[in-house]
């Protein structure tokens, strides 16, 4: 009876080693299979920024089993991490979901996440949200205003009485938007408003069904490239004194110069953001450092480079500094180490 006890109970064992994902012995021969860590990453609508850029991400901190490159150390996240990315309304949306544990990590506008940190703007009757923390600083982002040809719209006085597109419902551009509205004094009721997202109000101008979309995005913006390839949009600069109360007015908006090339051949003056990569507080700590760790691993470079014009700002130098919220333990112990690494 104590033999058949005992190995009931070593029975036992095993299977809970075996699916806590354990080191499990069998005929003297010892087997780890590492545990899957799901994580995804909340981004935009396919025709944006955020949504290749979250891909190539989540490409690059993913380390499932059977991957050459992951046997360099450094060159993937932990082992079992296996990082997608979903579509969602925006930065708003990403910020309520990655708060309340909805998503693990997403992107979002930098003035947004301030925002949200202190309860203003669209967070307001949400109150602060004090679960996000920063990942990385990854690149800037401009705000574009597309309008229709026929629309004739030159500067953005011209839009009192027009069709406007401000962004999608819950999405970093509609907020951004109105901003630009407010400081340049036309009230959301001289524009006959509407809100769908990037695609939907592209093929709404293409069509003349509206006269004007916003849109913030890394430039060049492929979604934005096409309209202009047409023959049917022009982007409408925002400049002169309202760009200057707007950036006065609005902590995380800079001003910004498209340069020449990206959409034609002179360059157009308008205001910009910063994408941040977002995580709840929550996250462990050692998942996040061997994010960070691999995102920013040189053997890397490339697979941001190629994932979209955008992603090559995504630089060491530039990730931790100005967070618009705290930076996650994880991240801040990984780049601590890269600036003692690099003598700083």
């Amino acid at each position: 009876m104590r033999r058949r006890l005992a190995a009931f109970a070593a029975t036992l064992l095993v299977s809970f080693l075996a699916l806590a994902g354990f080191a499990v012995v069998t005929l003297g021969t010892a087997q780890t299979t590492p545990m899957r860590i799901a994580f995804v990453i909340a981004t935009g609508s396919t025709g944006g920024t955020y949504y290749p850029v979250g891909q190539a991400i989540a490409e690059i901190v993913s380390h499932p089993p059977g991957i050459a490159r992951c046997d360099a150390p450094g060159a993937c996240g932990p082992a079992g991490l296996v990082a997608s990315v979903r579509t969602s309304e925006g930065s708003i949306a990403n910020i309520r979901d990655v708060n309340a544990g909805r998503a693990d990590g997403g992107l979002a506008q930098s003035d947004i996440v301030a925002d949200a940190i202190a309860g203003k703007g669209d967070f307001r009757k949400d109150g602060p949200q004090n679960r996000l923390r920063v990942i990385a600083d990854l690149f800037p982002e401009e705000v574009h205003l597309v309008a229709s040809t026929r629309a004739h719209i030159a500067r953005i006085g011209d839009l009192h009485g027009k069709r406007v597109v401000l962004g999608a419902h819950d999405s970093g551009t509609a907020s951004t938007s109105r901003m630009v509205l407010n400081a340049f004094h036309i009230p959301q009721w001289r524009l006959k408003v509407s809100y769908a997202p990037p695609e939907v109000a592209a093929q709404r101008l293409e069509r003349g069904e509206v006269d004007a979309i916003f849109f913030v995005g890394g430039a060049p913006v492929g979604l934005v490239r096409g309209l202009l390839d047409t023959g049917k949009a022009v982007i409408v600069p925002i400049d002169g004194p309202g760009r200057k109360h707007l950036v006065a007015q609005n902590t995380g908006l800079v001003a910004e110069t498209i340069p020449a090339g990206d959409y034609g051949s002179k360059p157009i003056e308008t205001v910009g953001v910063h994408a941040v990569l977002i995580v709840n507080e929550a996250a462990p700590a050692d998942v996040v450092y061997g994010m960070t760790k691999a995102l920013f691993n040189p053997a890397n470079r490339s697979a941001l480079d190629d994932a979209h014009p955008s992603a090559r700002f995504i630089r060491l130098e530039d990730a931790a500094k100005d967070p618009p919220a705290p930076l996650h333990p994880g991240a801040a112990r990984f780049y601590r180490e890269a600036h003692a690494a690099h003598g700083e």
